[in-house]
């Protein structure tokens, strides 16, 4: 594989793993289009990024990875603007919280639209483009929480189970044409969204974007980051759902 020198897009690059990934490609020497829906605190970590190069490589996209409509329309101003993306990290994501008695629908559709169908939009648009220049690499950040129905956040869970299934279809159409999709699968990973929750074992988020990185770099199909969560999921997912339902896991 050739050297890495196109443009990298990483959309929800304002906090936790997405702006530990913005760095790393930063840091790299390549160019990074940093997109999130917080205009200011994105502009801040972009202008940080940029002061510790003492050069620009971040540029701040204002994005909602709702708003699926603009995807397109963006996608090829930031190709206009920097030039063509040759890879793209999916990192957007929501995690609300959830009573267990509660089924709340706007919660659920937040989920589904950000977590899966935001992932779906940008995957789309990198795919028409990827497929027409035969090379490039599609990075989705997805959860161990898509391998079972839990209890605790069942919209999220098929929010993630939806995305896996979708990266696994968009990298079965593509390999033969030269393009790369992987799938990322964090266990516990420290970042906002999931302060407060005391996951033991989490590791900081850009422990997390150097184990993804090194996925990519080894044309991972699916990598569980860090690696024990394979083990851990495998073990999870054979337990039978008449005893699953009765555990808290």
């Amino acid at each position: 594989m050739g050297p890495r020198t196109g443009t990298c897009l990483v959309v929800g690059a304002s906090s936790g793993i997405g702006l530990a990934l913005a760095r790393r490609l930063a840091l790299s020497g390549r160019k990074v289009a940093m997109l999130a829906r917080r205009e200011r605190e994105l502009a801040a970590q972009a202008a940080t990024t940029n002061d510790v190069l003492g050069r620009q490589a971040a540029f701040a996209y204002a994005h909602d990875a709702a708003d699926l409509d603009a995807v397109e329309s963006l996608f090829a101003r930031i190709e206009q603007d920097l030039g063509p993306v040759d890879e793209v990290h999916f990192v957007a994501g929501v995690m609300p919280d959830v009573a267990i008695d509660e089924f709340d629908l706007g919660k659920d559709r937040q989920q589904v639209q950000v977590n899966m169908l935001g992932c779906i939009a940008w995957g789309n648009a990198a795919a028409r483009r990827f497929l027409a220049r035969k090379a490039g690499c599609f990075v989705g950040v997805s959860s161990v929480a898509g391998d079972r129905g839990r209890v605790g956040r069942p919209v999220y869970n098929a929010s993630k189970a939806g995305m896996d299934c979708y990266l696994e279809a968009l990298r079965n159409r593509l390999w033969r044409h030269g393009v790369q999709v992987t799938t990322i699968r964090p266990g516990f990973v420290e970042t906002p969204m999931t302060a407060g929750l005391k996951l033991k074992g989490a590791i900081p988020a850009d422990k997390a974007a150097e184990l993804i990185l090194r996925a990519r770099d080894r044309r991972k199909a699916v990598a569980y980051v860090p690696g024990k969560w394979r083990l851990i999921m495998t073990v999870i997912k054979l337990i039978p759902s008449f005893l699953f339902r009765r555990l808290s896991i």
